[in-house]
């Protein structure tokens, strides 16, 4: 054990070494501590946005309901890249076009300072109450859980949770808090490098073992021996219905994608359009992977040790005790640190953002200058993750169920949110109290619906809450459209276009975009009834016939995209900002 700390010290060592190098003196105006100046380009936007996603909950998760089920929950992580594509072709060239540090400052921008504090303030209350402390809570559990902390340390798992949450926390508020953006950015790329070639190792060591040294005849026993387990395409009895994929999900992953604080930040910061949405493609790429990485090895955990699992949580762990070399297991520690930390200092450094420019210069000092906005960013990133450290080993006591619980009470705010940017960019009449009347209504409908009615009247629906998402995003849409013909805005609103970078859009943004639906449907191909699942055999008849059209298909749409709709594309965005209008 002691040279798994040490190995894990000195990578997370280098990491800090080479994130203090490189932002150096990069730091003393509010868009160098912000928004990374401005600067980043799009492997590191990558990189940060991925690891920002990626945490220790899906790592141990995942691997879980994989080890239990199937491959249903795949659907979250593969269709991220709907999302990442409306963010790249859509959203980038408004949030950039505009110099926009927060999402908030947007929607103030089309609606009002009231509906901006209102977005604000959902913001606000779902970051410290529930996501970043079940961000150091969940990575706790995953380090407790994996490494069996509380006898190395002679303690109890209560002492442990305190301390593993406590040292995470400090060190990524250091990131977040002296580095800012740029910091986290560099620090999330490095980790992410890592946790890519750990994330692809523990499968590859785990086919290996369940082969018996051959890694294709483990292939092959995933394949043929319960097929039905590395099936996608989940049913009314899954966890997540084929059907939710175009109901509430595509909404829910595009507001995680699209106007998320804490995801978009890294894309407001690009040195440029083109490297912005260079950098939000490629990670919808990296997201095809993550069903190889976290629920592969919950499906050979199921083949080596059988269903008798006291947990379904404790499949990952599992493989990771007993087939993970020891010359690895201090890697693996700082990547999963890292992972843990970059999803903590995110959220940190997103935080103390809005609180800056959405709260205290806009209520209390509106002339404040850069380094009273640093400062006042650093003592309320600082209060913050103090009341996280507190709130977070508190989860402990929680009753089971807790992170279904969690992904419910997303449901508060992303919708709405999403809503409301949708609306506010695709029409011009929609007053104010349009999207005020929506986050009263949704607030209160989804309360009743998921927990109200069932607790205090008996009535169940009986149908996913995603379902729920999706059906309240068309009422919100609904709300705020009658709004703007009942009472629509006297003169339509008009975005001022105040770019700060170079706003040519990258070349191939269509053409990369129709290879990644192409991977996105060839992914739910491979793992369905045609494909993996197929039960009487490695694949079907019909997985290379429907493969080969596929790939037909997405060649001729990428040379299309590339001759003809590229050029308009980009002809469009140019003709728009040339009229100084977005």
């Amino acid at each position: 054990m002691t040279f798994t700390i040490v190995t894990c010290i000195l990578f997370m060592a280098f990491v800090a070494w080479y994130s203090y190098r490189k932002t150096r003196n990069t730091v003393g105006d509010s868009d160098g501590y912000f928004l990374a100046g401005r600067g980043l380009t799009g492997g590191f936007i990558a990189g940060s946005l991925v690891l920002t996603n990626l945490s220790a909950e899906q790592l141990v998760g995942l691997n879980g309901q994989a080890y239990s089920a199937n491959m249903s929950n795949m659907a979250w992580e593969v269709t991220a890249g709907i999302s990442v594509i409306i963010l790249a072709l859509v959203l980038l060239p408004r949030y950039i076009g505009g110099a926009f540090t927060t999402l908030p400052g947007f929607v103030n921008s089309r609606f009002d300072e009231g509906t901006r504090m209102m977005v604000t303030l959902l913001f606000m209350m779902g970051y410290t109450f529930v996501t970043i402390p079940s961000v150091l809570y969940s990575g706790a559990i995953a380090v407790l859980q994996l490494f069996d902390v509380p006898e190395l340390l002679g303690l109890s798992l209560e002492q442990s949770m305190w301390i593993v949450i406590w040292i995470v926390g400090i060190i990524g508020a250091c990131y977040a808090i002296f580095g800012g953006l740029r910091a986290v950015a560099i620090s999330d790329t490095l980790n992410g490098i890592g946790l890519l070639v750990i994330g692809l190792l523990v499968p590859i060591i785990g086919l290996y073992a369940l082969g018996s040294g051959n890694i294709f005849e483990g292939m092959k026993t995933i394949a043929t021996e319960n097929p039905e387990k590395l099936n996608s395409i989940g049913s009314r009895e899954d966890a997540v219905p084929f059907g939710t994929i175009f109901t509430g999900m595509i909404f829910a992953n595009l507001f995680y994608w699209g106007t998320n604080q804490y995801v978009i930040q890294r894309t407001l910061g690009a040195k440029s359009l083109a490297e912005g949405q260079k950098g939000t493609l490629f990670t919808g790429f990296l997201k095809m992977l993550v069903p190889f990485m976290m629920m592969i090895p919950g499906i050979i955990a199921f083949h080596l040790y059988g269903p008798e699992l006291q947990n379904i949580d404790l499949a990952y762990p599992a493989l990771i005790n007993q087939l993970l070399p020891p010359v690895l297991s201090g890697f693996f520690l700082a990547v999963l640190l890292g992972a843990v930390l970059s999803s903590f200092n995110s959220l940190l450094n997103s935080a103390a953002t809005m609180f800056a420019y959405d709260i205290y210069k806009v209520k209390f000092k509106k002339n404040a200058s850069d380094r009273e906005m640093i400062m006042i960013s650093k003592w309320f990133g600082t209060l913050l993750a103090l009341i996280s450290f507190f709130i977070a080993p508190l989860l402990l006591r929680a009753p089971d169920g807790l992170w279904n619980i969690i992904r419910e009470f997303t449901g508060f705010f992303n919708i709405p949110v999403i809503a409301i940017i949708l609306v506010g960019i695709f029409s011009k009449k929609v007053p104010p109290i349009g999207p005020k009347i929506a986050i009263i209504v949704h607030v209160i409908l989804y309360y009743m619906l998921i927990w109200g009615l069932p607790t205090f009247f008996g009535i169940e629906f009986g149908i996913s809450f995603i379902h729920i998402q999706g059906m309240l995003f068309v009422l919100a849409v609904a709300i705020m459209a009658v709004a703007g013909i009942v009472k629509p805005l006297a003169r339509p609103h008009e975005f001022t276009y105040n770019p700060k970078v170079d706003m040519v859009p990258w070349k191939f943004a269509l053409p990369v975009t129709v290879v990644l639906i192409g991977a996105m449907v060839f992914c739910f191909v491979l793992f369905s009834n045609i494909g993996l699942a197929y039960p009487d055999g490695i694949v079907s008849g019909w997985f290379w016939p429907v493969v080969i059209i596929l790939a037909a298909m997405t060649a001729l749409f990428y040379f299309i995209s590339f001759k003809r709709w590229n050029d308009k594309y980009g002809t469009m965005l140019q003709n728009t900002y040339s009229e100084k209008k977005l």
